[in-house]
């Protein structure tokens, strides 16, 4: 366990970032197994309505550190062939 003050405040900061980190990576998930769920099921409507929204919280966890740009890159581009494999 941290004794000085300042140890004590980042492992406070590192707690609380872990927890934000870990919401915002498990709502990215959510929303890439609903789109690719809607792909699975050939739901043209409902995978449209769902690309963009995923594709703008891709960009936004590549902003807030919680992915690697090029691996949001690789997401955008699979499903983005995936949804142009239903038109």
């Amino acid at each position: 366990m941290a004794n000085h003050k300042s140890a004590l405040k980042r492992l406070s900061q590192t707690r609380k970032q872990t927890e934000r980190n870990r919401a915002h990576r498990t709502r990215m998930r959510h929303q890439i197994r609903e789109l690719r769920q809607a792909l699975d099921a050939n739901d043209k409507a409902r995978a449209e309505s769902l690309l963009v929204p995923t594709l703008s919280m891709l960009d936004r966890m590549i902003q807030k550190g919680i992915l690697h740009r090029n691996t949001a890159a690789r997401y955008k581009s699979r499903l983005r062939l995936r949804y142009n494999a239903l038109s």
